[in-house]
C-alpha cells in the first residue's frame, strides 16, 4: 500500500480534475431555490430523518433474555451514542424510581452503608471513557462461521464516557474487614444478577456510574446506577446495581458458574476470566456494505484492549500475507475503543481486508488458529482473533472467515 499522504493527494488531483473538467465543459449550474423555514427547536434531539443507523435484535423467543448490536459500520469516531450502546438482558428492563433506589454496601465491613442516587451525585465524581464488550461478542468465529456485518459479528462493543464515583471512596467510607477479598454485586432486574469480583478491581479502577455521555444512565444500560469496571467482560459489570456485599471468596453464582466459563479442550472451564484481551476490526469496508468501484478508499475501523492503551494497528489487504501500519486517531485511551484508519487503492480485483493490534503491554491479536489451538472450538467466550472482510470484484463486501 502507497503511504497515506501519496494516496491523499492523488484522490484530491483526481477529484480537482473532474471539477474543473466540469467546468470547462460549461456545467449547469445551481439554481437558487427559494428559502424555507426550518423545524423549530425541540426538548430532545433526534437524527436527520436520512439517517438510519439502528441496534440489530437478537433472535430469540424469550425477549427479556436477549441482546441488541451496535452498528459498528454505521458510526464514527470512537464514542458510542447511548442509543446506539448495545444492551445484553437475562430478565428484561426493570423500571427503578432513582428516588426510591438504594445501594447497599454490607458483608466483611466495619460501616455497613445505604446510598440513595441522590447521596452518591452529592459525591466528588470521575469521568471515564471506557469501552464494554460481551465476554460472547464475535462468538461465531470459534466455530468459524460466516457473519454478514460488523455489527452482526462484533456488536456487542461500545464505548461511553461514563460519569459516577470511584469504588475505593465508597469502600474507604464503609471500610474493609480483615478477610475481605472479593465482593459480590448483585443487579434489581428481576433475575437478581450477581456476579463475584475480586476486591482488588474496586481498589484499582471499577466506578459506580448514573450517568453515559453526559446524561443520565438509559435504562437499558442500568439506570439508574450500574458498576463499571474497565476492560472487563460485560458481564461483570452489573447493572441496575442495588447490593455489594464484601465477602472471603466468591460466591460461585449462576451467572460465573453455569455461563460465563470457558469450555476447554479436555472438558475443564476456565472460570473467572474477566479481561478483555486486545482486538479490532475493520468497520469501513465491511460486511454488507458495497464499494463504488475501483479507487481510492480510506479504510477505517476501531482497536481495544482490556490491557491498556493501543499501541499500533496494522492492516492488510491480502488475507494476512503483507501488513502495513494504522494510524491512529487521537485521543488514544487506555481501555477505550481507538479509531484507526488506513489509505487504499482499490484495483477492482478480490482483495481481503484485515487488521491486527498490538497493545502497550506487547500482546499482539492472535490468528484464529492461533486461539483454536490453545482453547478449542467450544469455548464460547473472549473470541478476539484476527478477521477479515473478502471484497468481490463488483464491490460487495462478505466475512472472510480468516
Amino acid at each position: 500500500m502507497e503511504t497515506s499522504r501519496r494516496l491523499f493527494l492523488r484522490a484530491a488531483a483526481a477529484v480537482s480534475g473532474a471539477i474543473a473538467a466540469a467546468c470547462r465543459g460549461g456545467a449547469p449550474q445551481p439554481q437558487p431555490q427559494p428559502s424555507l423555514l426550518g423545524a423549530p427547536v425541540s426538548r430532545y434531539g433526534e437524527r436527520a430523518p436520512f439517517e438510519k443507523a439502528a441496534r440489530l435484535l437478537s433472535q430469540t423467543t424469550t425477549p427479556e433474555e436477549a441482546s441488541s448490536r451496535t452498528p459498528l459500520g454505521e458510526i464514527e469516531g470512537m464514542i458510542t451514542p447511548s442509543s446506539l450502546h448495545f444492551e445484553r438482558h437475562h430478565a428484561g428492563v426493570p423500571t427503578l424510581d432513582p428516588r426510591e433506589h438504594e445501594l447497599v454496601i454490607h458483608g466483611l465491613v466495619e460501616r455497613p452503608l445505604a446510598f440513595k442516587v441522590s447521596d452518591l451525585r452529592r459525591l466528588p465524581s470521575v469521568s471515564r471513557i471506557y469501552f464494554i464488550e460481551c465476554s460472547g461478542n464475535s462468538g461465531p468465529a470459534w466455530l468459524g462461521v460466516a457473519s454478514p456485518s460488523a455489527q452482526a459479528l462484533h456488536g456487542l462493543t461500545s464505548c461511553s464516557e461514563w460519569t459516577g464515583v470511584p469504588l475505593s471512596v465508597l469502600f474507604e467510607e464503609a471500610g474493609i474487614a480483615p478477610g475481605g477479598e472479593w465482593f459480590v454485586a448483585e443487579g434489581a432486574d428481576a433475575c437478581r444478577l450477581s456476579r463475584s469480583i475480586p476486591i482488588a478491581k474496586a481498589w484499582d479502577d471499577a466506578l459506580v456510574v448514573y450517568a453515559q455521555n453526559g446524561e443520565a444512565l438509559r435504562p437499558e444500560q442500568g439506570y439508574p446506577l450500574r458498576l463499571l469496571l474497565p476492560g472487563w467482560e460485560g458481564n461483570a459489570n452489573v447493572k441496575w446495581l442495588r447490593r455489594i456485599k464484601v465477602v472471603s471468596e466468591p460466591y460461585m453464582t449462576r451467572d460465573e458458574t453455569s455461563k460465563y466459563t470457558d469450555l476447554m479442550p479436555d472438558g475443564r472451564a476456565r472460570q473467572f476470566t474477566f479481561l478483555i484481551e486486545a482486538k479490532s476490526t475493520i468497520t469501513r469496508p465491511s460486511g454488507g456494505q458495497t464499494l463504488g468501484g475501483p479507487g481510492f478508499y480510506e479504510i477505517s475501523g476501531l482497536a481495544w484492549s482490556g490491557l491498556g492503551r493501543i499501541a499500533r494497528v496494522e492492516v492488510s489487504t491480502d488475507g494476512g500475507a503483507t501488513w502495513a501500519e494504522a494510524t491512529l486517531q487521537e485521543p488514544v485511551l487506555p481501555k477505550a475503543h481507538t479509531r484507526f484508519t488506513c489509505p487504499w487503492r482499490w484495483d477492482g480485483r478480490e482483495a481481503v481486508l484485515a487488521a491486527r493490534c498490538t497493545d502497550e503491554t506487547g500482546y499482539v491479536q492472535p490468528t484464529r488458529a492461533q486461539l483454536v489451538a490453545e482453547h478449542g472450538i467450544n469455548a464460547a467466550y473472549h473470541y478476539n482473533g484476527i478477521q477479515g472482510w473478502r471484497v468481490q470484484p463488483d464491490g460487495t463486501v462478505v466475512d472472510a472467515v480468516l
